[in-house]
């Protein structure tokens, strides 16, 4: 007969079943008995007390994205799971595999707007309007195996994102026997044959194909199948918004990443292919332009589009050929696609590729002096010392804002096919994700976790620094400061120039906050001192903040405020 046990103990039991070796989260009165029973398992798994529930969401979104399967987190009811529902809205429009566990009030109280009370059906959704695949509340304790097995298997299965699962308080506290059910794996649907024999004919037709690649879902094999693909039929691959790692960037066939500041180079080429073979991305708004670049609902380029949710097909796109088909799938299926001996379009790839070496050189920006051509810091070279200095495995992630597109639009990430995800960053825009993100990086594996943030991006999450210290984590964090909310700013200047409101910021000793929390920090003014602030940090036994002040008027990789400011007047005078 099997012994008895707290429902708390048995949910982190079944965790561990499915193979979950770390959580994190903000404790709550209302899972206590989870807590206890993470104390129950303590050899076999790590709670890690996050200071907020966004951070800790965050920090179980990064460690999905990592792993490939749900990155676990815990938090109370009403504040604590609305505070975390950034992460989980993370999750979602990044497809990254996560599980919420919410602790709720007592199933007697139900119904009564009790303290903290929040209806999370409503709340998370699910749809694709809303923030969760799926949300279910676990009141018998005997049923806790079903749910637990059946909220990692919709996390990863078709296009992964966010489970909710509510948990009673009373329900935690009650007695089971109940036993863990086996870790569930991804099921992958496989491609169809006969799409892949269309594929094969819209391919021969082709005189300027071009590959986007990207989405959740992926695997260092699968990156590997997609590597052979392309290398068999010469295609030029570009990756979709932030997942710049899908594809290797030193790889001859790279093209260059399809999002935000895009190269327009590269814009123009998607523009004039006439055949998009769009591998994993569901092909939402940065990586198609605002639906430019690709017009919706019907592309003027022929588009194949291979996705792991039938759902997603077709929902957005009409496609010309749509194959519903996993990742590891679709790119072993496209491995063994053979390809004619010669092809028509070996100097459009070798242009493509061209043009992304070109986008590497950086640009004086208009308006900058002479001799500081890119700002007394120059970020460029910056980028070019992070990439001779950090590993190739280092986790590279940051928030949302402009300071991102330097290490976007000049850092060469090594891709997956080489063993390790390198990019973690969110295609949500949330900011405050960098930070938390490096960390969970770091403690989840032990690698090197660089980040860079911006000002207003660092005092989002910046108290995260404080969990990294506890539980002997660490990180780089590269903070950019400009005093100011830089991407609204330039949105501002370009709209209602010299007009600004609601985005300057009064900052505090950047330095000393990061010390204070546990970290070493020191500050960065001119190009020439940041190799050597650079090998201290990656000496260090603890993680460093490096706060580079950056001029305001370094607002893009491409120009400054005052040329933007310059542009909007003299198009309102035209």
């Amino acid at each position: 007969m099997s012994t008895s046990q707290p429902a708390g103990h048995l949910i982190v039991e079944c965790l561990i079943a499915q193979g979950m070796e770390i959580a994190f989260g903000v404790p709550g009165e209302s899972f206590l008995a989870v807590l206890d029973g993470f104390h129950a398992y303590g050899d076999r798994a790590r709670f890690i007390v996050n200071r907020q529930e966004g951070g800790a969401a965050f920090m179980a979104e990064a460690h999905g994205k990592l792993t490939g399967r749900p990155g676990v987190c815990f938090v109370t009811r009403g504040p604590g799971a609305t505070n975390a529902s950034i992460g989980v809205h993370n999750a979602f429009q990044d497809s990254t595999p996560m599980v919420l566990f919410v602790g709720d009030v007592g199933s007697d109280f139900r119904d009564r707007e009790a303290f903290q009370e929040v209806d999370y059906g409503s709340f998370f959704g699910p749809s694709t309007k809303g923030f969760a695949k799926r949300v279910e509340r676990i009141d018998d304790a005997d049923r806790i195996p079903e749910y637990v097995a059946r909220a990692f298997a919709t996390a990863m299965n078709g296009r992964p994102g966010p489970v909710v699962l509510v948990l009673p308080e009373d329900m935690l506290r009650s007695e089971t026997s109940a036993r863990p059910l086996p870790r569930v794996e991804t099921v992958q649907p496989w491609s169809d044959p006969g799409a892949l024999r269309t594929l094969r004919q819209l391919l021969l037709k082709s005189e300027r194909p071009l590959v986007i690649a990207g989405g959740g879902g992926w695997t260092t094999q699968a990156a590997q199948a997609l590597q052979r693909f392309a290398e068999n039929w010469r295609l030029p691959v570009a990756n979709a918004f932030r997942y710049q790692d899908t594809f290797d960037n030193h790889h001859p066939l790279y093209a260059g990443d399809v999002g935000i500041a895009i190269n327009p180079k590269l814009a123009q080429r998607v523009k004039d292919a006439d055949l998009i073979l769009a591998i994993g991305p569901r092909l939402g708004e940065m990586t198609t332009g605002g639906y430019t670049l690709l017009e919706a609902p019907k592309a003027k380029q022929v588009l194949v589009h291979i996705h792991a949710s039938a759902e997603e097909l077709n929902r957005v796109y009409q496609a010309d050929l749509a194959i519903n088909a996993g990742m590891s799938a679709a790119a072993r299926s496209l491995e063994v696609l053979s390809a004619p001996p010669t092809l028509p379009w070996e100097e459009w790839t070798e242009q493509a590729h061209a043009d992304y070496e070109a986008n590497l050189v950086p640009q004086a920006l208009a308006g900058m002096p002479a001799e500081t051509p890119r700002g007394p810091v120059d970020m460029a070279a910056v980028v070019a010392l992070l990439q001779k200095h950090l590993p190739p495995d280092a986790a590279i992630t940051n928030g949302a804002g402009n300071f991102a597109s330097w290490v976007h639009r000049y850092f060469r990430y090594h891709g997956l096919a080489k063993g390790r995800k390198t990019q973690l960053a969110p295609t949500s825009g949330a900011m405050g994700y960098g930070v938390p993100a490096g960390i969970a990086a770091n403690l989840a594996t032990g690698r090197v976790a660089f980040t860079i943030a911006g000002d207003g991006d660092f005092l989002m999450t910046g108290q995260e620094l404080a969990t990294a210290a506890q539980h002997g984590g660490k990180s780089i964090v590269v903070l950019l400061n400009n005093g100011m909310f830089g991407t609204i700013r330039m949105h501002q200047e370009r709209e209602y120039p010299e007009r600004t409101s609601g985005t300057a910021l009064r900052n505090p000793d950047f330095c000393g906050l990061a010390r204070a929390y546990g970290y070493a920090a020191e500050r960065v003014t001119e190009t020439a001192q940041f190799e050597a602030a650079l090998l201290r940090a990656l000496a260090a036994d603890t993680g460093t903040l490096i706060e580079i002040p950056l001029d305001p008027e370094v607002i893009t990789t491409r120009g400054t405020l005052g040329s933007i400011r310059r542009a909007a007047q003299q198009q309102a005078r035209n």
